[in-house]
């Protein structure tokens, strides 16, 4: 079991950065791939950025690659997502979590087992 709390939303000018944490309690942190996701109303949640266990693989979305940077510190047992350069689309509740298949920098929802409450970042124009 990996508990979740994603913290560092808030509101924000476009143009603007953010850097949200994501905080993980329980078993092995280490062995986990991590990722962020987001949904925005009215749509879908998807891909934001994924991290392999060991930082060395990372996987961005379109979207937002040149942007936005994953990254973790396995000794605090925490990921973070840097935000730099927002944009009115990017508002929406980021959501970080774990997948076993740690070895990835897992893009696929489905191979996520664990999720945080979510974390909400709105982004004025």
């Amino acid at each position: 079991q990996v508990q979740l709390v994603e913290s560092g939303g808030g509101l924000v000018q476009a143009g603007g950065s953010l850097r949200l944490s994501c905080a993980a309690s329980g078993r092995a942190f280490i062995s986990y791939a991590m990722g962020w996701f987001r949904q925005a109303p009215g749509k879908e949640r998807e891909f934001v950025a994924a991290i392999n266990y060991s930082g060395a693989i990372t996987s961005y979305a379109d979207s937002v690659k040149g942007r936005f940077t994953i990254s973790r510190d396995n000794a605090k047992n925490t990921v973070y997502l840097l935000m730099n350069s927002l944009k009115p689309d990017d508002t929406a509740v980021y959501y970080c979590a774990a997948s076993s298949y740690g070895m990835e920098a897992v893009t696929r929802e489905s191979e996520y087992a664990y999720w945080g409450q979510g974390t909400q970042v709105t982004v004025s124009s």
